[in-house]
């Protein structure tokens, strides 16, 4: 006879809930679930180990007292429409975990290197004038319209921008999957990206799963929390209006970031066509169209309904022309870490300040040959 294991009902629910995962997908998993959350029949431990899998909860929390209570650990300003959004999937919750780890490495290893702490961190209050923390984000990544001018596109913009994040000692992080698991992909309606702010190690991860033109826009965002030095899970896009005063905030100073007000002011013609009209801005930005039609709705340009009108037009011919592709390992691997953190632990790793076991564990590798030949990627090995 099938032994069953006596699990209370609410802590199948709980698993179920914490997971995201709708009641369909497990009952086509398993036929008798209903029955296991009603408490009329209990699963074989073979099950439950496989729920507990699936929905990617600890085993041994089935049989606690209480259920456990996972916490970001990070303040969570997403929002759908005016709500808040439905509790963290198990993918957001692994991804702030892993960075969280990362992050405490490297300020342990800046502090022991003897870095000072970054004086940009925590210098701006919600107070001070959009224009100007903008222009200092700028200044200090020397992220400025002339260099841009000089790029071939907004796409080597992006890149560019990145590389002057992380060379001004922001840790940049870009995936679109939980770690190095290619199964666990992450979901850009979930969240687009989190900050968390530290004077030795500021964090920026962008949700890689997400189009280009918005990773360019979530990086902006994120800076300007850091510039707040207060950390935050966003999934702010360029048309949002977020509900926090905080992320309507950070929303002003990303645009600025990207596109000076008064600037465009200066560039934009009225009298030519739209389509042209936004092609020659992108190109004189080095932004994409969205960007670009955003900003013109923000200096009164264009009304509200040729805005939505344009940007829905536009948004539908990037993701029918955008390919998805994982490049080749080791430039992924590069984006995922990012080049700072990505450098530091390779060097300590090679000098014997780290084992490799916990550089493995960072870096979602299993082999020595790997990390050597990554730390040659990045110029270091």
């Amino acid at each position: 006879m099938t032994q069953r294991i006596p699990v209370k009902p609410n802590r199948i629910q709980w698993a179920r809930e914490q997971s995201g995962i709708e009641s369909s997908e497990l009952i086509r998993r398993f036929p008798k679930y209903l029955e296991w959350e009603r408490g009329t029949l209990n699963p074989t431990i073979r099950q439950l180990e496989l729920l507990a899998k699936i929905t990617r909860v600890p085993f041994g929390a089935f049989f606690l007292s209480e259920p456990l209570k996972f916490d970001l650990g990070v303040p969570d300003f997403r929002t759908i429409g005016n709500r808040d959004p439905k509790r963290p999937s198990p993918d957001l919750r692994d991804t702030v975990y892993l960075c969280l780890q990362r992050q405490d490495w490297y300020r342990e290893h800046a502090q022991l290197e003897g870095e000072l702490p970054l004086p940009f961190v925590g210098s701006a209050t919600r107070t001070c004038k959009v224009e100007k923390v903008a222009a200092s984000i700028r200044g200090v990544l020397a992220f400025d319209l002339d260099e841009r001018a000089e790029l071939p596109t907004w796409t080597d913009a992006l890149r560019r921008f990145v590389d002057q994040a992380d060379a001004s000692g922001v840790l940049v992080m870009i995936s679109g999957i939980v770690g190095s698991n290619t199964h666990r992909r992450l979901d850009p309606n979930e969240f687009r990206g989190f900050a968390l702010a530290d004077e030795y190690a500021p964090l920026i991860f962008v949700n890689g799963a997400d189009s280009k033109a918005a990773q360019m826009f979530t990086l902006a965002h994120e800076l300007a929390h850091i510039w707040l030095g207060e950390s935050a899970v966003s999934n702010v896009a360029l048309t949002s209006r977020p509900s926090h005063e905080v992320e309507q905030w950070c929303n002003r100073v990303a645009a600025e970031v990207l596109v000076p007000l008064t600037s465009l002011h200066d560039e934009f013609r009225g009298r030519a066509k739209l389509s042209a009209e936004l092609q020659r801005l992108a190109r004189l930005y080095k932004v994409s169209k969205l960007v670009v039609l955003r900003r013109a709705y923000d200096a009164g340009a264009l009304d509200k309904p040729s805005f939505e009108d344009a940007y829905h037009e536009e948004l539908k011919r990037v993701q029918f022309a955008t390919k998805r592709s994982g490049g080749s390992f080791h430039p992924a691997l590069r984006a995922r870490v990012g080049r700072r953190f990505g450098s530091a632990l390779v060097i300590s790793t090679l000098a014997g300040r780290t084992t490799y076991t916990e550089a493995f564990r960072y870096l979602g590798i299993r082999r020595v040959s790997t990390l050597r030949k990554f730390g040659e990627v990045l110029g270091v090995a």
